[in-house]
């Protein structure tokens, strides 16, 4: 086994309340006689503490003072596709309104395409995220619709992410346009025979121009029943009844939530459901953004993700996600950052990322800056220095 101490720590957030400055991240911040320091043992995180105290490491790496973070946890992005929504993109700028059926461009062109194609892009991005400081990220499907692709998509994710969400529905395809129910029959039926091997969680997008929520009653129902678990896209284009059914279904996380009812809200905070925001998305469509603080202060549980999509959302930026929370959403940068890590890992059920502590796994980004508040403070600037994922240097 091969160890490395990372010292020099001008800042380092822990997300350990029981450390440091016992704040919601746990900070750990140079003293006039020591810095914070972390040993990695191989994949995971053996040691946290002053540097004076330091245990000996086969590798001793100067962080120079920067910040030291967990890597961030995107549990909500859409990287398989072709083509792009430029042209829609623009036309929202000018004007006009986002509407769920802008996916089906998206399907066309991703159905042309071939596995090379979608896998050398794919990889692409994968590279995008790690150059910005993300270490794990769930993928969705959504842009087939049919048998053949979504099983290509799903299957294609499972290469770069063990976070694969089958989104069979995510719309109608315009070949089953008035004929939903056939359609949710090949979702619940084949398409979900083909797609739950490579998959660990089932989705649907449910709001106007999409699902109803019986009809995604029943579509998470049947995954639920192959041992998928359960996410759900809700409440992003009005008020509606998804939040209350992904509390109902016990979901890790319902995404958007947008407009929410004061009992949404209630039945959020009562629940183990994370509701994660996706600030990327309001400031692409113009729509209104989320009221983050409103769910902060009744005790919900909030993960910030990127939603990175060629329609809607296309940034695949955690850092950028972060300066809108903070700016647009009510979140404080403390509770933002805590959102993209350990925010991030709840909504996926992941109890090895999202924070530096022993045992966990050494997924670690500097920040080449004094301090994590400087991610909101200088938005669009390229402060990601290194990122290690389990204990190896990208």
């Amino acid at each position: 086994m091969r160890s490395t101490l990372i010292t020099n720590i001008g800042e380092l957030v822990t997300n350990d309340e029981s450390v440091g400055d016992r704040s919601l991240l746990g900070v750990l911040r140079a003293s006039t006689d020591a810095h914070a320091s972390v040993l990695v043992n191989d994949e995971v995180i053996q040691w946290v503490g002053s540097s004076d105290a330091a245990p000996d490491a086969d590798e001793v790496i100067d962080l120079g003072g920067n910040t030291l973070i967990p890597g961030f946890v995107d549990s909500h992005s859409h990287l398989v596709f072709a083509g792009d929504r430029v042209d829609e993109f623009e036309a929202r700028m000018r004007g006009e309104k986002y509407a769920a059926g802008g996916i089906l461009s998206t399907v066309a062109a991703t159905r042309a395409a071939t596995d090379e194609t979608l896998r050398t892009r794919l990889r692409a991005f994968v590279d995008e995220l790690h150059s910005q400081g993300t270490t794990t990220f769930e993928i969705k499907s959504g842009y087939g619709l049919n048998v053949e692709t979504e099983e290509r998509l799903v299957r294609l994710a499972r290469e770069v992410t063990d976070e694969v969400t089958f989104l069979g529905a995510h719309v109608v395809p315009a070949e089953f346009n008035g004929r939903s129910e056939e359609y949710i029959a090949l979702v619940t039926g084949e398409m979900l025979d083909a797609c739950a091997p490579y998959s660990k969680w089932i989705d649907v997008f449910c709001d106007d121009g999409a699902f109803d929520v019986d009809q995604a009653r029943r579509i998470l129902s049947a995954g639920r029943a192959r041992n998928l678990g359960v996410r759900m896209h809700a409440n992003q284009l009005t008020l509606g009844a998804g939040v209350k059914l992904a509390v109902e279904l016990g979901a890790a996380a319902v995404d958007h939530c947008t407009y929410l009812s004061d009992e949404d809200v209630e039945a959020l905070a009562k629940s183990q459901t994370v509701a994660t925001i996706l600030p990327g998305v309001e400031f692409s469509t113009k729509h209104p953004y989320p009221n983050a603080r409103r769910l902060l202060d009744a005790g919900v549980t909030v993960a910030l993700a990127s939603d990175c999509n060629p329609g809607s959302c296309f940034t695949s930026s955690m850092p950028f996600c972060i300066a809108l929370a903070v700016r647009e959403i009510g979140m404080t940068p403390a509770e933002a950052l805590w959102a993209a890590t350990a925010g991030g890992a709840r909504a996926l059920h992941r109890s090895d990322v999202g924070s530096l502590k022993p045992g966990m796994k050494a997924n670690l980004v500097e920040i080449k800056a004094p301090s994590f508040r400087h991610l909101a403070y200088r938005p669009g600037v390229p402060q990601i220095g290194r990122v290690w994922i389990d204990g190896n240097l990208v």
